[in-house]
């Protein structure tokens, strides 16, 4: 199927346009808060390095083919997959799995945005006041019932807002703003962690891996973390590749997408561990790192109040333009195959979202932190089911499609435009979609469930 004769829909303006928005959604709280967490809690520059892998040998390689698939059809992420390949349509399986997968995702990631918002004030708060946020404030919020949930319906509300303006009035423009005053707020708290006596062992402890850490776990996490970080098999990429003008060359666009994601959490790490290692803290506190931790290590620095306040106003510039990108997903659906307005289809997704998020948000609090599935809070078992196995499943079928159904012509095309003549990495790219990402996800998700042992 061409992608000419669609009928016209929205779509980014501009080829920078869609480079700010596609990276507006791989960048968030996946760099800010999980990235760090899961490098203290598996051995620090081993999960890094194992991460650095399989980005480059399996998340660019998936991030291409939906970006074809999603340009090829210019339709939403359950469509694309039900008509890119002729007389197949049980591949739409594809789309649904990553819709799935986006709103369980939304139902913890709003929670931890709602967290994250929330000590923006709070530390603005105690910066005024003179006094330190520490580990019991981050306890009362989490566990709390109301205020958490609270905050959990503002940053639905704020993402469907932008949703509601449209791609390019709406996405676009918010992620062409915010974008950058992410990456300058992340250096100045870098040059003050870097900074102190004592950084370079948090440096040290980025940087040099361990190459006895590199387990099978160890690698799971990190091609888990990778698709959670570059929005991949959650039908984003699809969606936001059903919006690429014509001339944007794809492969280019994945790639400093790529780079810049992962430049973002490298500088996150450089914000965090060198100054967790300069006060004598730990590396491996959890999902309560960020809020815990980083309160706390900055209060024993100079204005260390003002540096908080900083550090929690660039992670919630973070979490919008990921949110905005798991919302898109239904709402694309919605309005082009239910025929609803963007505003009513945001409206409906954020309120089925907040419904599902409830569930996570109170399975830290009293109200259900007894309730357990397979051994999980529905905050964890959110998290496990997408990171885990909804998207390295949709990334391998995404491979399977593009790489094996989708005829080789057809996809090189869409690598060669915005071309004069054929690049040198068209065919390298088909190589690595049809043969060395599906082998990787397939040997990690055969190992993760004890089928095959790597170690």
């Amino acid at each position: 199927m061409s992608s000419s004769g669609i009928k016209s829909r929205d779509a980014f303006a501009t080829t920078l346009g869609a480079f700010t928005a596609t990276v507006g959604s791989a960048i968030g709280l996946g760099n800010i808060w999980k990235f760090p967490y899961l490098t203290g809690s598996n051995g620090g520059a081993a999960f890094v390095l194992a991460y650095l892998l399989c980005v480059a040998l399996v998340g660019i390689p998936i991030m291409i083919a939906e970006h074809v698939i999603g340009r090829r059809t210019r339709q939403n992420a359950v469509q694309a997959y039900e008509t890119v390949i002729p007389r197949q349509r049980g591949w739409s399986a594809i789309g649904w799995g990553g819709l799935v997968a986006a709103v369980l995702i939304m139902a913890f990631y709003t929670d931890v945005a709602g967290w994250v918002f929330a000590y923006v004030f709070k530390s603005l708060r105690a910066f005024v006041v003179g006094t330190t946020l520490g580990q019991g404030d981050f306890a009362a919020l989490a566990g709390g019932t109301w205020e958490p949930l609270a905050w959990q319906l503002g940053v639905l509300a704020l993402a469907c807002f932008i949703i509601a303006s449209g791609v390019s009035k709406g996405i676009e423009r918010a992620t062409k703003t915010l974008m950058p005053l992410l990456f300058v707020l992340l250096l100045i708290c870098d040059v003050r962690a870097l900074s102190l006596p004592g950084a370079s062992a948090g440096v040290s402890y980025l940087f040099r891996p361990d190459l006895a850490k590199l387990t099978a776990p160890v690698l799971l996490a990190a091609l888990g973390l990778a698709f959670f970080k570059l929005s991949l098999g959650m039908g984003t990429m699809t969606t936001y590749g059903s919006y690429l003008p014509e001339a944007t060359r794809i492969f280019p666009n994945a790639a400093r997408v790529a780079v810049a994601d992962t430049v973002v959490s490298l500088l996150a790490g450089l914000a965090i561990f060198p100054a967790v290692f300069a006060f004598g803290g730990t590396p491996a506190g959890g999902p309560g790192l960020l809020f815990n931790t980083i309160p706390l290590v900055f209060a024993k620095m100079p204005a260390g109040g003002l540096f908080t306040t900083l550090f929690f106003i660039l992670t919630a510039v973070a979490t919008i333009g990921a949110m905005v990108s798991l919302i898109e997903v239904p709402v694309a659906w919605l309005t082009e195959k239910r025929r609803l307005s963007r505003p009513v289809a945001a409206i409906v997704t954020g309120a089925g979202m907040f419904a599902l998020g409830a569930l996570a948000t109170l399975s830290q609090s009293p109200v259900l932190s007894g309730v357990k599935i397979f051994g999980k809070s529905f905050f964890d078992l959110f998290d496990f089911l997408s990171s885990n196995l909804l998207l390295p499943l949709g990334g391998l079928a995404i491979a399977v499609v593009a790489g094996w159904l989708l005829a080789r012509t057809d996809f090189q095309a869409e690598l060669d435009k915005g071309f004069a003549a054929r690049p040198w990495h068209t065919k390298l790219m088909s190589a690595f979609v049809k043969f060395v990402a599906p082998v990787l996800i397939l040997v990690i998700l055969l190992d993760s469930l004890g089928i095959l042992r790597l170690s």
